[in-house]
């Protein structure tokens, strides 16, 4: 069941980025200027002059906020973790085709994204995962129903715990190893 749930969550991540890639592709005015919305957001926190240590920090904490709401939104029947997946799968979507459409070359876009985001999504899916986990305990486990949500909630903080130290090792990638790759092509 778990194998099962954590590859849908994969799956939809991946259903994000597909929409995300056909939107930019088919109204590259919205993808821009949903593109520039993000920016200016992000923009706040963290600018060009941002030393590695502070992105490392923004990214974790960031991350781990998600991953929180993924882990306690996955007890509603997994809906929460499903869009937050989907979201950013969209969200990456626009980021390559919008890149792309620049003249920024696939691999270079890829390089990107790739080094840290195989370790981030899967953790996004490992915290959703224990939030149905939840769910499902809560609903088919034995003994009272507060033995079954306390039982539960210990396994969905458990995953949670691994999501996190998953999202440590991400946002390293990302602050320090990402843009030495991305930039080397």
């Amino acid at each position: 069941m778990r194998t099962k749930i954590f590859y849908a969550f994969l799956g939809i991540f991946l259903a994000g980025v597909l929409f995300g890639m056909v939107f930019s592709f088919l109204s590259p005015n919205s993808a821009e200027n949903l593109f520039s919305n993000l920016r200016q957001f992000f923009g706040g926190a963290i600018g060009e002059n941002t030393d590695k240590f502070s992105l490392f920090s923004f990214i974790f904490l960031n991350n781990s906020r998600v991953a929180v709401i993924c882990a306690l939104g996955g007890v509603l029947f997994g809906v929460v973790p499903a869009g937050i997946l989907f979201f950013n799968g969209f969200i990456v979507g626009i980021v390559i085709q919008y890149f792309n459409a620049q003249g920024e070359s696939l691999a270079k876009i890829l390089l990107a994204i790739i080094p840290h985001g195989m370790i981030e999504i899967p953790a996004f899916a490992v915290a959703g995962m224990g939030g149905v986990e939840w769910y499902l305990e809560i609903i088919n486990g034995e003994g009272t129903v507060g033995e079954r949500f306390l039982r539960g909630f210990k396994r969905a903080m458990r995953m949670l715990a691994l999501a996190i130290i998953m999202l440590l090792a991400a946002a390293f990638v990302e602050a320090y190893i990402t843009p030495a790759i991305a930039s080397g092509v």
